[in-house]
C-alpha cells in the first residue's frame, strides 16, 4: 500500500527536481568561475593580490555554509539592505561562494604544478602572461584540476539540499513533506530522493570523465589512464 501511495506521488517530484539540477548547475557555474580567479590570485607573487583571496578563501571554507545560506537569505537584507528577489538566488550564491573557495585550492595546486621549465620556455618565446597561461599552463593544468573538480562537483549537488532549509523546495523538502501525509512512507519517499541523487551524481562522474579524455587528448596524452582516475573520485565524492 504504501509502495502504490509512493508510486503515485513521483509526478510530483518533476518540478523540485528541476530545483535541484538547476540549483547545482548554476552554484557550479559561479564555483568555478571564482575557483579560477581565486586560485590564480592566491599563487600571485603579490602581497596585494595574494592576500584579499587567502582571507575570502579561509573564511568561506572556515565557515559553515548552512550559516552562510541563513546570512544571505535572511541576514543580509536586514544588515545590509541587499534582497534578493527570490530565496533561490540566495542559495546559489551561498553555495557558489563556498564551494568556489574550495575549488580554487585545486586550481592553484594544479597551475603550481606546472613544470617550471615550460614556463621558461614560453618566456624565452616571448609570449606575454595572458598567452603563457592561455597557451601553456591551463592546457596541462586542466586535466589535472577535472577529477577533484568532480568530486566537489558530486559534493555540490548533495550540498544542493541544504537550500530546503532557507524554504526552498527541492526534491529532499518534497520527499520530507509527502512523507508525513496519510497513507505515505516517509522512509520510502527518502529512498526515491536517494536513487534521484545517486543518478545525478553518476551523470556528473561520466560527464567529467568523458571531459578528462577529452583534455588529455588535447595535449596528447593517454586517456586510458583516466578510468582510473576517475572512479576513486566517485567512490570517494559520491558517498559523504
Amino acid at each position: 500500500m504504501d509502495l502504490q501511495a509512493v508510486i503515485e506521488s513521483l509526478p510530483r517530484y518533476g518540478e523540485p527536481l528541476l530545483v535541484t539540477i538547476g540549483v547545482t548547475v548554476a552554484s557550479a557555474a559561479l564555483a568555478l568561475v571564482l575557483a579560477f580567479a581565486l586560485g590564480l590570485m592566491t599563487g600571485s607573487r603579490h602581497l596585494a593580490v595574494r592576500t584579499p583571496a587567502r582571507v575570502f578563501v579561509e573564511f568561506f571554507r572556515g565557515s559553515s555554509v548552512v550559516v552562510q545560506l541563513f546570512w544571505f537569505a535572511f541576514a543580509m537584507p536586514v544588515v545590509l539592505g541587499i534582497q534578493f528577489d527570490y530565496l533561490i538566488a540566495a542559495g546559489i550564491i551561498a553555495l557558489g561562494l563556498n564551494y568556489g573557495a574550495y575549488s580554487s585550492e585545486v586550481v592553484r595546486g594544479a597551475i603550481a604544478a606546472v613544470p617550471q621549465g615550460q614556463l621558461e620556455a614560453s618566456t624565452a618565446l616571448n609570449l606575454t602572461p595572458l598567452q603563457r597561461m592561455r597557451l601553456v599552463v591551463l592546457p596541462q593544468a586542466w586535466p589535472e584540476m577535472i577529477p577533484s573538480l568532480c568530486a566537489f562537483a558530486i559534493m555540490l549537488l548533495k550540498a544542493s539540499a541544504l537550500v530546503s532549509v532557507i524554504g526552498i523546495l527541492d526534491i529532499t523538502w518534497l520527499a520530507g513533506l509527502i512523507g508525513k501525509q496519510p497513507g505515505q512512507d516517509r522512509l520510502l519517499h527518502y529512498g526515491v530522493v536517494l536513487v534521484i541523487y545517486f543518478v545525478l551524481a553518476w551523470l556528473i562522474w561520466t560527464g567529467m570523465r568523458a571531459l578528462e579524455r577529452k583534455a588529455k587528448r588535447g595535449i596528447g596524452i593517454d586517456a586510458k589512464s583516466v578510468k582510473g582516475r576517475l572512479a576513486p573520485t566517485v567512490a570517494t565524492g559520491g558517498v559523504h
